[in-house]
């Protein structure tokens, strides 16, 4: 981090990356050298969003300091790059579409007008939709329907994915409430004062930004749990899938994303709520039998 310290706005072929492949070149040829190898290459050669010019010069200049030799064949050319295509999608392998660099993946995720959900992971363990997670979870499935010699297919679907980054739930001014959001549970301006306004069928009404309530009792009788307590919901809720159908029974249809908030009791007093969550179209991967 330090060493791109002022380049992090540095576009993708820039003056970023040539200090990145010091680094990686510099471990490789120590690397090599500790082998007792006397060539060496990178896998970056075959991006296109890498300069082989840039990739060169910076081998060369390790290999007259080293006598490690960078070895550096353009796959790119005459249709190489069409190539990788169309075996990646034959064989159905997985092709990561940044190379590693946070500052260029946030860049990247930015012009997409993405989130760039690759970097972080829920407290609870959860695994979340279109996550790290979730394909390392489809490719070890993958490799047990290869095993059994099953015939599959991996198919891409686009959806409405959701993250949540932070809910904060006070009574009065300064009495935090332990407090669970339900997936797909949003509040327009991320913050919203007010008081419980009315209940019906163990649901309870906020009087803004359709958010409701339920305790912690309603919960476990919904989903036959036997939480004790919020903060062990937190650390350790149902699956994805069973929170969205969670959301169904407790009167959340299918394209609400109204907040369902979960707490131990029903507070009488001023609630201030603050939930930062996105909802944004994305792509992943599923995997198919046939």
């Amino acid at each position: 981090m330090e060493a791109v310290r002022g380049l992090e706005n540095e576009p993708e072929k820039g003056a970023r990356c040539e200090v990145c492949f010091d680094r990686r070149f510099d471990v490789s040829a120590h690397k090599a050298l500790e082998l007792g190898e006397k060539k060496m290459t990178t896998t970056l050669l075959v991006s296109p969003l890498k300069s082989q010019e840039q990739l060169k010069r910076t081998g060369d200049i390790f290999y007259k300091k080293h006598g490690v030799e960078f070895i550096a064949v353009d796959y790119r050319s005459g249709g190489g790059t069409q190539e990788q295509s169309r075996v990646t999608k034959e064989e159905q392998l997985y092709r990561q579409d940044y190379c590693g660099c946070i500052y260029g993946l946030t860049m990247q995720r930015q012009q997409q007008e993405r989130l760039m959900d690759e970097m972080f992971s829920p407290v609870s363990g959860q695994i979340l939709p279109a996550s790290i997670e979730e394909r390392l979870q489809m490719y070890r499935h993958r490799m047990e329907l290869e095993e059994k010699n099953i015939n599959y297919k991996i198919v891409k679907e686009k959806f409405l994915n959701y993250r949540q980054f932070s809910l904060t739930v006070l009574e009065g001014k300064n009495t935090n409430i332990a407090a669970y959001a339900l997936s797909y549970s949003t509040v327009p301006r991320k913050k919203a004062q007010g008081r419980i306004e009315f209940s019906a069928s163990n649901i309870h009404y906020f009087n803004r930004e359709e958010i409701r309530f339920i305790t912690l009792e309603t919960f476990n009788a919904a989903c036959a749990g036997a939480y004790q307590n919020i903060k062990e919901l937190i650390f350790n809720p149902p699956s994805y899938e069973d929170e969205l159908r969670l959301r169904t029974v407790l009167a959340c249809g299918n394209y609400d994303l109204s907040a369902l908030i979960v707490v131990q009791t029903i507070p009488d007093g001023k609630l201030t709520i603050e939930l930062d969550a996105k909802t944004y179209e994305d792509v992943r991967e599923k995997l198919i039998i046939i």
